[in-house]
Order: C-alpha cells, then structure tokens, then sequence
C-alpha cells in the first residue's frame, strides 16, 4: 500500500465503467413506444371497459354447459334393467315355475330388490347366527330373528347354559345358497333358501369334555332358512323367520 495504483486494478475500473455506461445507454433509456406490465394491463382494462367487454373476451374458449351435452339416447335403460332382474331371478329359480313367477312379482313390486344383494346378505347373515347361536350371543341374534324364531333359539341357549354345556365351533365356509322358495303376499316377501355348509363343531360339557360332535373334523350341515321384508317398510334389512334343518 505505497500510493501506487497497480495497472491490473485500473484495466478493470476501465472496463467496469465502459460495461456500466453501454448498459445505460440500453436498459436506461424510454424510446416512448414501452410500456411496464401494469401500464399494458391498465390500458388494456380501461380500453374493455369502454367497449364493455373484458380485454382479452374474443380468445376465451367456452365450455360446453352440462344441459347443452348430448342426451343419452337411451329411454329403455331402466326398464332394461328390471327386465335384466326378472331374467336374472328366473334363473335363481331352476325349473321351480312358482318361485320364479313369484320372485318376479317381487323384482316388479319392490324397485330395491337385487336378487345377487340379496344371496350375498342372506349368506352373510347365515354365518353371523349359526356363530351367534354357538357363542350364546342374545343381542346379535334379537337383531337379526323374528320374535318367535328369536325366543326358540334364546330357549335353547338357555338349556345348554343350565346344563353347563359349551359349543366349541368353527364355521369354515358356505359352499351353497339357493332359493327354493318364493312368496308375496299382502306386501310380505317371504324368500326360502337352502344353505350347505361346513362347521366343525363340538359339545363339551362342564368338565370340558366332548359329549357330541367332533372338534377334529369338518361336517356338512344343510339348512332351510325363511327370510321376510315388508317391502314397503324403510328398513332395507330381512329377517329370520322359520328355520328347519334338513339333515
């Protein structure tokens, strides 16, 4: 640090001044024909709205409203539809003509009635009270069982719990539902189904031991099982009403 100014530092000064005034004389000036974006979009804005429409309306692309789409040319889709029901149900009915007429009348009666829902709901009811009734479980089954059915299967759990007895069950599958029966009458839908199934169930007694059954094997168990629904009624939900067993 002598005073002296090294020649290298000084070719830069030059340099920095001649790129800051070339610069300048670009970006500095306003030739008078540019605008800053705010200056463009206010002009723009005032301009639409002396002509009364937004700037920029003439390269906006409308969409189609929804009531201006095509209509679906299809005016029989509904009753197409409840006659694919009615065809569907006279195949759940095999070469029963009764049951089939009758579950007809049903799908023509009830617009809510799927025969496919129906099966899957009733199988899935089969197993909840065939397990409910083996665990000595009331509440499930008062839900799901008309009084009079409701009142012989808490009967027979309360015979077994006097005795001290125990079902020891494991319900591995339903291999068949099948309406076999079918009837409507004064707005009742009655519908009968003939489940096969397999368990393996045994009864122990106080001690623990196997009196009936087998804990160690699987058996087949076929059941006729009567459903009913008010067909008028908001509940969606059918119930137990007749049970026998055909084996």
């Amino acid at each position: 640090m002598d005073g002296r100014i090294d020649i290298t530092t000084l070719l830069f000064l030059v340099l920095a001044v001649v790129v800051f005034l070339k610069l300048r004389s670009v970006l500095g000036r306003r030739t008078g024909h540019e605008q800053t974006r705010y200056e463009r979009y206010k002009a723009q804005r005032e301009a639409s709205q002396r002509n009364g429409k937004l700037a920029g309306q003439e390269k906006v692309v409308t969409l189609p409203r929804r009531e201006r789409e095509p209509v679906d040319q299809r005016p029989l889709a509904e009753p197409q539809t409840r006659l694919d029901v009615e065809e569907r149900v006279k195949g759940l009915a095999g070469d029963n003509v009764q049951t089939a007429r009758c579950l007809v009348e049903l799908v023509r009666a009830d617009a809510t009635f799927e025969p496919d829902a129906f099966l899957a709901g009733a199988r899935a009811a089969y197993e909840i009270i065939v397990t409910a009734f083996a665990e000595g479980n009331r509440k499930t089954l008062k839900n799901l069982l008309s009084s009079d059915v409701y009142q012989g299967f808490a009967g027979a759990i309360g015979d077994r719990e006097s005795r001290g007895e125990q079902i020891d069950q494991s319900f591995v599958g339903i291999k068949s539902a099948d309406i076999v029966e079918a009837e409507l009458k004064n707005g009742i839908a009655q519908l009968t189904i003939k489940f096969v199934s397999e368990l393996i169930s045994a009864t122990r007694d106080r001690a623990g031991d196997v009196i009936s059954g087998d804990p160690m094997r699987i058996k087949e168990v076929t059941d006729i099982w009567t459903f009913a629904r008010e067909i008028t009624s908001r509940d969606p939900n059918w119930k137990l009403i007749a049970t026998q067993a055909a084996n």
